[in-house]
């Protein structure tokens, strides 16, 4: 059976601090209140997602891997990953505040829950009026200094609080304290991990169980990274029809392309699968003389064994990722 680019069924994630702009803005499907995340593209087990159209449809990013390994994530990924894929693609609207987290390293998370690490980051698609995120601390500090902080009630105090709008753009190593602040509706990329260390949620109480959620302090102690930066943002110049760099980490890599007209992408050389998450305005992807068309809040993945691609819109912003 012939590959093509594939739109998965996003799976969504009710969220104490979600709103609706996945739906007013991003025109997600769904009837539930307070969702927060709608999971593109992932491979977390037990939250697969499944190809929406065409041939493959019903079929879990999962089975594909297994039916077409290298065909569909690329030599290099799937000898690295085997079955398994490594990213985990969402769109996260907070109506209020996430939060304060940190995440695990690959190899404490592998110690503790077998499981991937989690380095993320975020894309900002827009953003209320002062809005902002919390990113780090704003002063040097330490283990001793910290817990201090935390058990005075004082932890809000030593972090860094960014006011952001539309593009700006974050990269959350493991061990960098951070939350999405209200307001914010951001495009996430991250490892595949599910593992968040949970250090002060503001006291609230979550109104489908009627508790406060569970906190890890004590887990999140030795993994914070406790060094202090000036500027927490990544800085980037856009040009149109031109490949511009975003973020690249060893867990992956994320461009901004601007598309005015047609552009031609050839992957020939790139050893991964491609991953296109529309952020702004609608475009037209032409692979193997077929169309597919991609609106803003939408995310599509290009199988490995799909070289040629050709780009057209008015004006779109999209987000190319790969490995």
């Amino acid at each position: 059976m012939e590959l093509y680019p594939i739109k998965f069924t996003p799976i969504f994630k009710y969220r104490i601090w979600g709103g609706n702009k996945l739906k007013t803005v991003l025109n997600k499907e769904y009837d539930q209140e307070h969702v927060g995340e709608s999971w593109e593209i992932s491979d977390v087990k037990g939250d697969e997602t499944v190809v929406g159209e065409g041939d493959l449809a019903g079929k879990t990013l999962g089975d594909l891997i297994k039916s077409y390994k290298e065909a569909v994530v690329g030599a290099h990924v799937y000898k690295t990953f085997g079955d398994e894929f490594p990213l985990l693609i969402k769109f996260i609207d907070a109506e209020t505040p996430l939060s304060i987290q940190v995440h695990p390293s690959n190899e404490i998370a592998k110690e503790r829950h077998n499981s991937f690490g989690k380095n993320e980051m975020w894309y900002v698609m827009e953003a209320e009026k002062d809005a902002e995120l919390i990113v780090g601390f704003n002063q040097a500090v330490d283990k001793t200094s910290y817990v201090d902080a935390l058990n005075s009630g004082k932890i809000l105090d030593i972090l860094n609080n960014d006011k952001v709008s539309k593009g700006d753009t974050y990269y959350i190593p493991t061990g960098r304290i951070h939350a999405i602040g209200a307001g914010v509706m951001l495009a996430e990329i991250q490892q595949t991990s599910d593992i968040t260390y949970r250090i002060y949620d503001y006291e609230r109480v979550d109104a489908t169980t009627g508790k406060t959620r569970e906190l890890h302090t004590d887990l999140a102690v030795d993994v914070i990274d406790y060094s202090f930066d000036s500027n927490y943002k990544t800085n980037y110049n856009i040009a149109e029809n031109e490949t511009n760099t975003l973020v690249h980490s060893p867990y992956f890599k994320t461009n901004i392309i601007n598309i005015k007209g047609e552009l031609k992408k050839d992957y020939s050389k790139l050893d991964s699968f491609v991953i296109y998450i529309c952020v702004e305005g609608a475009l037209e992807i032409v692979c193997n003389h077929k169309t597919y068309k991609v609106s803003k809040g939408e995310t599509i993945f290009l199988p490995a064994a799909l070289n040629n691609i050709e780009l057209k819109a008015d004006n779109a912003d999209i987000l190319e990722v790969y490995y």
